[in-house]
Parts: C-alpha cells; sequence; structure tokens
C-alpha cells in the first residue's frame, strides 16, 4: 500500500512559512541543494527542473502531490498554474471555485481521496503542505519527512493545525547538513 509522506520543511518554532506564506528565510547550501535535488527530485517544481539537471529523472519516491490552497496559490501567482507536472497533482480547497489547469484537480474533502489514493498502485503520495491539511489528515499521514532549519520563525503557518490529536511516530533516519539544517525521517508509530 503506498504510503502518505508529509514532506516538510520546518522552522525551529514549528512554522512551514512565515505569516504571510514566506519560506525565503530558511538558509542553505550548495551541498544542501545538490543532497535534497538528488534524494528527491520529484519534489523540484517543473519550473525549475531543467534548471537543476533533473528534467528527465524519473520520480524517485512520489507519483503524486496533495496540497492546499496556500501552497497552490503562490505558484499560480507567479504563472504556475500547475506547480509538478512530473506527479499527479490535487489541490484541496473548499473556498476555490475552479481549477483552470486540467491537470490539477481540485478536491473538496482530501480524506476519501487520500484513503482511495493508498489503494492505487504507485510510488507514495506527497502531502506538501499547509498545515490545516496536514491537520486534516493527520490520521492518515505514514511518514513525516521533516527538513529542521536552525531558524526562528517567530509567527507563521504551523506545521499542523486543527484539534488536539496526540500522534506518535517514531524517528527512522537522520541527516545533518552544513547550514545547520537537518532532515528526519519519522514512520508512524
Amino acid at each position: 500500500m503506498r504510503k502518505l509522506v508529509y514532506y516538510i520543511a520546518v522552522s525551529l518554532d514549528g512554522y512551514i512559512a512565515g505569516p504571510g506564506g514566506e519560506y525565503d528565510f530558511y538558509p542553505t547550501s550548495d551541498a544542501y541543494t545538490a543532497w535534497m535535488t538528488e534524494r528527491f527530485p520529484d519534489t523540484i517544481p517543473t519550473r525549475f527542473r531543467e534548471v537543476v539537471g533533473v528534467a528527465d529523472v524519473p520520480n524517485k519516491n512520489f507519483d503524486t502531490v496533495i496540497m492546499g490552497l496556500g501552497t497552490y496559490l503562490p505558484g499560480v501567482a507567479d504563472g504556475m498554474t500547475s506547480p509538478w507536472a512530473n506527479l499527479e497533482q490535487y489541490v484541496v480547497s473548499t473556498s476555490l471555485a475552479e481549477i483552470e489547469d486540467p491537470a490539477v484537480t481540485l478536491v473538496r474533502d482530501p480524506l476519501p481521496l487520500v484513503r482511495e489514493l493508498k489503494h492505487r498502485d504507485g510510488k507514495d503520495i506527497w502531502l506538501a503542505g499547509g498545515g490545516k491539511l496536514a491537520g486534516a489528515l493527520l490520521a492518515e499521514i505514514d511518514q513525516l519527512v521533516i527538513k529542521s532549519y536552525p531558524v526562528l520563525a517567530g509567527a507563521g503557518i504551523p506545521v499542523v493545525s486543527g484539534e488536539f490529536q496526540p500522534t506518535q511516530f517514531t524517528p527512522t533516519e537522520h541527516q545533518s547538513f552544513d547550514n545547520g539544517a537537518y532532515v528526519t525521517w519519522f514512520d508512524r508509530k
């Protein structure tokens, strides 16, 4: 069965983005970027795949992405109506009337979709964000891949928001980098 994997960047104080959706405050380095491009090429947005040399690289981890409106709209504002053309793309929203790009499917209720996707053949499903969607899908998240950055945001979009529902995960892998970031894999306990 396919897994729902929440692969996300997080500040030390638990925010995935600033109050206005900012994410450019995360420190990076050439070594870190090279590692991410090698390990997770399928998460590189379509617009940048050729620039970083992964335009023709097959998907390694995911063949499907599910995202909230807050993850989708910044790309649309920047002209990316299909942010990950290499993946089957779903946007969860109760307020958006429609999505004009036929490569992206609008979904109102993510739970039945995720449960159905898990039973299909294929690679894992990437939960790209945001915090509200992660909270709504917490019972279905099988693995976390947390990219932790050595920065305090102070405010912003939490990694998970919603009802109080303690959910235990077990760390299974850890990688640290020269920019102070580290990536940790957690599997549902």
